[in-house]
């Protein structure tokens, strides 16, 4: 079993409605971009022309930040406020969006920023998903 499935299944309260693959899968979307963001913007800042990539090192940096808060908080359901929910997903789903266009501009010449607009994309879908599934 998948580690994430696994604490969902652990967790020892109810938790409720919610759809524990889309749950599980958006977390690890949002860890993964998370890291893969990161990653972007480190190789970003290694290529000859820098310069042309602070825009994009910059929404790699916020994107990740933000994928790695909305994982912490969608791990957390004790006490779990559904309007806060919400509003993080929707701030990640935008944050994926901005970093994945912004990397799509990059993605012909670095092949890191083609990788990395792939995976905000995905997590992009995965929290629309879950908030689809949210109500």
């Amino acid at each position: 079993m998948h580690t994430i499935e696994g604490m969902l299944e652990a967790y020892p309260k109810d938790l409720g409605d919610v759809d524990r693959g889309k749950l599980a899968a958006c977390i690890q979307a949002c860890y993964e971009c998370s890291q893969t963001c990161t990653a972007c913007a480190d190789a970003c800042l290694s290529e000859d022309m820098v310069a042309e990539l602070v825009k994009c090192v910059r929404t790699n940096l916020d994107c990740a930040d933000i994928c790695a808060t909305t994982g912490a908080v969608l791990s957390r359901h004790t006490g779990y406020d559904a309007n806060v929910t919400r509003a993080v997903l929707e701030a990640c789903a935008q944050a994926c969006k901005a970093c994945g266009d912004e990397c799509e501009r990059h993605a012909s010449m670095h092949e890191h920023c083609k990788v990395c607009a792939e995976s905000c994309r995905r997590c992009e879908q995965a929290c629309r998903d879950l908030l689809g599934a949210l109500g």
